[in-house]
């Protein structure tokens, strides 16, 4: 039977990625979408999460707004190397179909109270949307089948030198999500940066047909870091989430216990990392299988026939 999932994201370049990845693999089952205000504003990323459904085609799979900004502090985004939209230079028609009018929060709650234990929850973005939905019902995290998330780092950031972007965003989401009493998977920087976008991976990109011309390449290759000498290519790092979901095989993971900076002037969103823990709340991958990763992505990927 497919793994059933949730993805709370705020698309983004590898956000439409991983969406494309969750649709194509044949051992997974997006059962909804939900979206936050992140690497771009909410109306951007919800707007992205509609018409990325449709362009992907999977029309039965509601996809519902969330939080428009943290819980607490300014609003931040990541449109510099998301572009404006979110989706750097790819323009895809505008949806057909509306959001749903149930609002994400509703909606993660409802999907996971159906099901309890069956349907695994991965979030791609900040957390907001996670912490607002466990405030109202706490037992999501006895429902959920697994929670994943890609954010944090037990080395460096990549928003601040100690904070990565999604627990940057809003670090008093991720500091309660994270001593929410469930175990946390935290797909972080250390793991995503080993999945990087290079030549060869750019060429096998384009040997999906339409598909990866017109909207893989193109998203997985619009971002370039001008102040890193040693730059080989963009890194994925949605996609490694959803990736361990259907193929943890690929990762070696550490257990850790994680607590969330909210306070330090120069390390708010720094996520502290103890792999000596005797009370760990966290597995942490730490190495990735690179060539089996591409192999699996690009044979998921394969399976979609992108629509309009």
């Amino acid at each position: 039977m497919p793994k059933k999932l949730i993805l709370d994201c705020d698309p983004g370049l590898d956000d439409a990625l991983a969406l494309l990845l969750a649709h194509g693999d044949s051992d997974l089952e997006l059962v909804a979408v939900t979206t936050v205000g992140g690497n771009v504003s909410l109306a951007n990323t919800t707007r992205n999460a509609l018409q990325l459904r449709e362009y992907f085609g999977f029309d039965d799979v509601p996809v519902a707004a969330g939080a428009a900004g943290p819980l607490t502090g300014p609003v931040v985004d990541a449109a510099y190397v998301h572009g404006a939209s979110g989706l750097g230079n790819v323009t895809l028609a505008e949806p057909r179909l509306a959001a749903s009018e149930i609002p994400a929060v509703d909606l993660i709650i409802s999907t996971l109270a159906e099901a309890p234990g069956t349907i695994h929850l991965v979030a791609t973005g900040p957390l907001t949307n996670i912490a607002l939905a466990l405030r109202k019902e706490p037992r999501i995290v006895d429902w959920a089948a697994s929670f994943i998330i890609m954010g944090g780092s037990y080395t460096r950031g990549n928003t601040t030198p100690s904070a990565e972007f999604n627990i940057y965003a809003d670090p008093d989401a991720a500091a309660e999500v994270f001593r929410a009493g469930w175990t946390v998977v935290m797909v972080g920087l250390d793991l995503t940066l080993q999945a990087v976008v290079n030549e060869p991976i750019v060429a096998r990109m384009h040997a999906l047909g339409s598909l990866g011309t017109d909207l893989v390449a193109p998203l997985a290759t619009f971002w370039t870091n001008p102040l890193d000498d040693d730059w080989d290519g963009q890194a994925l790092h949605d996609v490694c989430a959803v990736a361990y979901l259907a193929r943890t095989d690929l990762f070696v993971s550490k257990p850790a216990r994680v607590e969330v900076e909210t306070t330090g002037e120069f390390t708010r969103g720094m996520t502290v990392v103890d792999f000596h823990s005797t009370s760990p709340n966290a597995i942490v991958p730490t190495k990735l299988d690179v060539a089996r990763f591409w192999d699996y992505v690009h044979d998921a990927w394969g399976t979609v026939t992108p629509h309009g």
